[in-house]
């Protein structure tokens, strides 16, 4: 499972190529409603970034390298090929836009599949990617109302909503800084673009969650906070938001966006040996943490009580992540009750479990043990 330093340069190269591209998109695209997970929607952007809006794409077909995809998505273990199979035919069968066009006196919907064809080998690194035609106008030939942003700062995004958010969140800021400069807009209308408000409805739409999230707190946490937290974490933005009432309801949000002073070009970082050799460091401190977690006898211990599936096995995030985190806990409870102690715990807690500990189980983990070790504590002091 560990990984060759000239693996680790090699994909550190692709990460500096990948930070040089913008994605280009119009308006419309961006306020649409994205009927697709962060896979297809990371995937597509990722293809979007190819395209030279001023020499449109033969055939409305790009290259893509694998190389340039696996370090996109950081994806570094042997099943990658077979999880890039899985993603294309997730985004060519499920994934889709819903663009809302002004019309007569309503409203006109489109549906768009982005990318129907999607073509490579096992055998070389090139992809072929064809977009549909119907999506083009929205990728090409871009006068006005279209948004740029950098490619870098959707790779470290790990959730859809933080994905849909922070493309609407670069939209208004990109009119915040172009009228700034430009002029022609009203100093309340400049500054709104950076504090920009939308409605609880619209915001629903273009998050897809009108039939979800039906609780208020629950959509404050997946939509809002959660995404919020990994934009200003990882991007050059720093959000922050308000509600705003109408009677006793949240009727909109307001967002409160200022952009992180960055370097001429933090890009630099990736072609500086000192910062790829602490690249690979980290890569093998991971890697390491890996290994111990996979011969440690509470992974076994969590398979058994489904609180860990395979797939979780394949992430070396979330195993790097109990092995420093969370087994040094287990640790303790070991010493105090024994590895039954243990086996109880988890017992108790795969009973607790809903679906958002499934989706953050590291986090789950950790939480648990961190509140159930001071109550075995408190016990023995109360024996003694």
């Amino acid at each position: 499972m560990s990984i060759l330093p000239e693996n680790n340069v090699r994909q550190v190269q692709s990460l500096n190529e990948l930070s040089k591209r913008k994605v280009v998109e119009h308006n419309s695209l961006i306020t649409s409603i994205a009927k697709m997970d962060k896979t297809p929607l990371k995937m597509f952007e990722l293809a979007v970034s190819l395209i030279d809006t001023e020499n449109p794409p033969k055939d409305h077909t790009v290259y893509l390298s694998k190389r340039e995809l696996f370090a996109f998505f950081k994806v570094n273990d042997s099943n990658k090929h077979s999880r890039f199979k899985e993603a294309v035919e997730k985004m060519q069968k499920q994934a889709f836009f819903q663009i809302k066009k002004e019309q007569d006196k309503g409203f006109k919907f489109i549906s768009i599949v982005p990318i129907p064809y999607v073509e490579w080998t096992d055998y070389n690194d090139e992809v072929k990617i064809e977009f549909h035609r119907e999506i083009m106008p929205y990728l090409i030939n871009l006068k006005n109302n279209f948004t740029q942003h950098a490619l870098s700062d959707i790779a470290e995004l790990n959730s859809k909503y933080a994905v849909i958010l922070y493309r609407w969140l670069s939209m208004n800021y990109n009119q915040y800084e172009h009228y700034s400069v430009k002029g022609g807009r009203r100093e309340e209308q400049v500054e709104s673009y950076r504090n920009p408000e939308i409605s609880m409805r619209d915001l629903r739409q273009m998050t897809d969650t009108i039939d979800e999230y039906k609780r208020f707190d629950h959509f404050e946490k997946r939509v809002l906070n959660e995404p919020l937290s990994e934009i200003t974490r990882h991007t050059t933005f720093n959000v922050t938001y308000e509600k705003l009432k109408k009677g006793r309801s949240i009727d909109s949000i307001v967002f409160h966006i200022t952009k992180k002073q960055v370097a001429d070009d933090s890009s630099y970082k990736l072609d500086d040996p000192a910062y790829i050799d602490g690249k690979i460091r980290q890569e093998e401190s991971e890697n390491e943490l890996v290994l111990q977690a996979m011969d440690s006898p509470y992974t076994k211990l969590l398979m058994e009580q489904f609180l860990l599936s395979y797939l979780d096995l394949m992430d070396k995030k979330i195993l790097a992540g109990l092995q420093k985190n969370v087994y040094p806990l287990y640790d303790e409870l070991k010493d105090l009750r024994g590895l039954n102690g243990v086996k109880e715990h988890l017992a108790y807690i795969r009973d607790k479990q809903d679906d958002y500990s499934k989706k953050n189980i590291a986090k789950y983990l950790k939480k648990s043990i961190e509140q159930y070790l001071p109550i075995i504590k408190r016990q023995d002091i109360d024996h003694e």
